[in-house]
């Protein structure tokens, strides 16, 4: 006696009524280009809560910690070069430990222009957490490493290899019902990026 099984009946008709295959669509006409992606960058940034300071070399960014961030406010960065105003040591910390931080500096691949998105890996930030749990955050970012679009962005980072990535743009945020948008409410309250170089 034969027994029906109506799983296997429409598995086979799924199978038999598939549709033909499709090539993909391009996006190409989805990639905006910008007059000047520069100037784009630094404007959506200030858009969105964060700001841009344009500096000729690292040294200029050890002038501003100085200015804004005194002892006994604690500082820690990924770039050896700030030694003299940051930690550069507290890579291999608990990362609780990190809680007293007022401001973290970290580089970060590229930027992109139409959101003001910055693009980290773990191997820069150090620390997974450590732009979150930071009250103010500042990256380094060169004037070469800025793309249009995120369409541009995902192309970019499409084959690369890492464990940890993330796309960071301005402070934290959040906005209730009523449009009351409070900055720092759940990650830093303030980010500054210090853009550099020549393009």
């Amino acid at each position: 006696m034969k027994t029906n099984n109506s799983r296997e009946n429409i598995l086979s008709k799924i199978k038999q009524n598939q549709p033909e295959w499709v090539c993909l669509p391009t996006f190409d006409g989805l990639k905006t280009v910008f007059k000047d992606d520069i100037e784009k960058f630094k404007t959506t940034l200030a858009g969105i809560g964060g700001q841009v300071i344009e500096i000729a070399k690292l040294e200029e960014i050890a002038e501003y910690v100085q200015t804004h961030f005194s002892a006994p406010l604690r500082v820690v960065s990924t770039l050896p070069q700030l030694a003299a105003v940051a930690e550069t040591n507290w890579l291999a910390d608990d990362p609780h430990s990190l809680a007293s931080v007022e401001l973290a500096i970290i580089k970060a691949h590229f930027g992109v222009a139409e959101n003001g998105a910055l693009w980290t890996t773990e191997v820069l930030l150090g620390q997974r957490v450590t732009p979150f749990i930071c009250q103010n955050l500042a990256v380094v970012l060169s004037k070469n490493d800025i793309v249009a679009t995120m369409h541009h962005a995902y192309e970019r980072i499409g084959t690369a290899d890492y464990d940890f990535g993330t796309f960071i743009a301005g402070p934290s945020k959040t906005a209730d019902i009523e449009q009351s948008l409070v900055l720092g409410a759940h990650g830093s309250r303030t980010m500054t990026v210090f853009l550099w170089g020549h393009k």
